[in-house]
């Protein structure tokens, strides 16, 4: 497993704690320090899905915090103030920018897509902390309902479905990444597992898959869910299946609302919205090793 420079911070001041039954997902915000469990529902009806890797799910705990400081960025020239964090004028000069932006990137036919970015842009609070992953979720699923009057589930095409999983459970497997090192994770598709959100919702049949090629040359539409990944060589284990336990991996899970370019019109960055942990600056391509993502077309 890969470790971190003593230069950059000390080993003693992190602590990795793995989740029972599912990958660590590292993207507590750095806000919340007090934070160090959230009980995520996979679904509205937490239905009950089978056997101990269903209670896994439907009882995320124990995420822990991990300390992703070294992937902060200096602020760059849109982010003019001494504390862009706490700044009142930056969110408003940022929110503004982002209105802006949405109408450079590439049009959206997905009237889930657009009421996903409407959503976030009118909200009041556009970082309500807890887990990436229960705030992205959320994000689609109440788009999805006001635009098609009932939640994503009851659309899943029956082919999902296994011999031990129906369709439903299917996609919330792949959603939350249930990563372990047996036949119940490695009886899912190979190509939908470890891609989160974005291999769950192509398997769905609801979206179309883009890869990290076609992330950076500008190929995503604003609403689109990302997973991500901070190591390849996690992310294949986690594809695989894997004892989380003896990993240190972490990946983010958020939703694209547009790119950010330079002064020479070449993409610079992603502005995304995610639960507070990274939105308050772009992305950039150093940032993770692994990036997936879908454009919806529902």
């Amino acid at each position: 497993m890969r470790h971190f420079s003593l230069k950059i911070f000390s080993r003693n001041l992190i602590t990795y704690n793995a989740l029972i039954g599912l990958i660590v997902w590292g993207c507590a915000p750095t806000k919340n320090y007090n934070q160090h469990e959230e009980i995520i529902r996979v679904d509205n009806s937490a239905a009950h899905v089978q056997d101990n890797l269903a209670k896994d799910i439907l009882n995320i705990q124990n995420y822990g915090l991990d300390d992703h400081s070294y992937i902060s960025l200096k602020p760059t020239d849109i982010f003019t103030t001494t504390n862009p964090k706490d700044s009142l004028d930056f969110k408003k000069t940022v929110r503004e920018k982002e209105k802006n932006a949405i109408s450079s990137n590439l049009p959206n036919n997905s009237p889930v897509a657009n009421r996903i970015v409407q959503n976030y842009l009118n909200s009041p609070i556009k970082e309500p902390g807890g887990h990436c992953l229960s705030v992205s979720k959320n994000r689609f699923e109440n788009a999805y309902k006001e635009v098609h009057g009932h939640l994503p589930y009851q659309d899943l095409p029956d082919s999902m479905a296994t011999a031990t999983y129906t369709s439903k459970q299917v996609f919330n497997l792949l959603y939350v990444t249930a990563s372990k090192p047996n036949e119940s994770w490695q009886s899912l598709p190979e190509a939908y597992r470890g891609k989160g959100n974005a291999g769950a919702i192509t398997y769905a049949g609801m979206g179309t898959l883009v890869d990290s090629t076609g992330i950076w040359n500008g190929k995503l539409k604003p609403g689109a869910l990302m997973q991500v990944w901070r190591y390849r060589e996690d992310y294949k284990e986690v594809v695989k299946g894997t004892d989380v336990k003896k990993l240190d991996p972490y990946g983010h899970s958020f939703i694209f609302i547009s790119y950010v370019f330079d002064e020479k019109g070449v993409i610079s960055g992603l502005r995304i919205a995610d639960q507070g942990f990274q939105s308050y600056r772009p992305l950039v391509p150093r940032d993770y090793d692994v990036w997936w993502a879908v454009n919806l077309s529902v």
